[in-house]
């Protein structure tokens, strides 16, 4: 048997509990996740608060990130909980009752997409699909 020795470049798998999530969630618990990865991409550390918007017609969540103090936003805004290595969360209890959003209905993981809105700036826009029972395993796009 002949061996030929060869030079490898290896790099140790350190992740093995890593999340590499990107997609947006909607949990039962009237919150919005924004797990680790979308975190990290998205530079969403730097920011204080969302603003959320709602297209009724198409079902649509908006969602703005800001650091925004003063009236413009103030009346609609939410802070931002990060959690270390977890990404972050916002608690939108009143955005979701305001809506008539059942996160029951609407909880899972979506694909995002970006848009500039004039007046607003940069808004991360998720389409949201209702399950047909509540409870129902859901989740858009994706591997």
């Amino acid at each position: 048997m002949h061996t030929e020795f060869m030079e490898y470049n290896f790099k140790t798998f350190n992740k093995r509990n890593a999340r590499y999530e990107s997609r947006i969630t909607i949990t039962k618990s009237n919150s919005m996740g924004f797990p680790t990865q979308f975190f990290k991409d998205e530079n969403i550390g730097s920011y204080k608060y969302t603003v959320l918007m709602f297209d009724k017609d198409k079902k649509a969540v908006g969602i703005h990130f800001t650091n925004d103090e003063t009236d413009k936003f103030r009346a609609g805004r939410f802070s931002i909980s990060k959690h270390k290595g977890y990404g972050a969360s916002v608690v939108a209890q009143s955005f979701f009752n305001t809506y008539e959003i059942s996160p029951l209905r609407y909880y899972g993981r979506y694909e995002w997409k970006k848009h500039n809105i004039d007046g607003v700036g940069e808004v991360y826009v998720i389409e949201l699909k209702e399950r047909e029972k509540e409870n129902e395993q859901f989740v858009t796009g994706g591997d």
